[in-house]
């Protein structure tokens, strides 16, 4: 029988549902869930004959992994999501320490533009590699960037 909160399978849908409530209505059974990976919302009555074509799916969970397999997928996934609760997390996941300018430039304005183009000039030493790598390592974070193009002058010789 079907119940909430049970994941089920059946010819009258592209992809399997999740039951968020099941009611009886004499010869029909009235269906409200969601489908699991494009999250349709489904609000159907089926004739209890029908339900013998329905399928349980069950999900098994297999934590017979070495934990070295597993490291790098969690990584992942909580990488994917820090930058939501970390707003300096380039610089947080670094082993720099940037100067107070650079982190109030790149935080403070750069990240906060809708369309991030930039030309980075200074003085030598004044830490442009430091700002550029933590615009650039900020973005892939957060999974921004598609494509970086860093145009540099050629050697100018006196």
């Amino acid at each position: 029988m079907i119940k909430e909160g049970i994941v089920i399978e059946g010819p009258f849908w592209p992809e399997p549902i999740e039951l968020k409530k099941v009611e009886e209505f004499g010869d029909r059974i009235h269906i409200i869930g969601a489908t699991i990976y494009s999250n349709i919302h489904i609000d159907q009555l089926i004739i209890k004959e029908e339900i013998e074509r329905l399928k349980i799916k069950e999900f098994v969970l297999d934590f017979t992994a070495p934990g070295s397999e597993a490291f790098l997928p969690i990584e992942a996934e909580r990488y994917k999501f820090a930058s939501l609760f970390d707003p300096l997390l380039a610089m947080n996941t670094s082993k720099i320490d940037p100067l107070p300018f650079q982190i109030e430039a790149i935080y403070g304005y750069i990240l906060k533009l809708p369309r991030i183009r930039f030309l980075i000039a200074d003085d030598p030493g004044a830490g442009k590699t430091i700002m550029t790598g933590l615009i650039i390592k900020e973005l892939k974070l957060r999974g921004v960037v598609n494509k970086i193009l860093i145009v540099v002058p050629g050697l100018v010789i006196w």
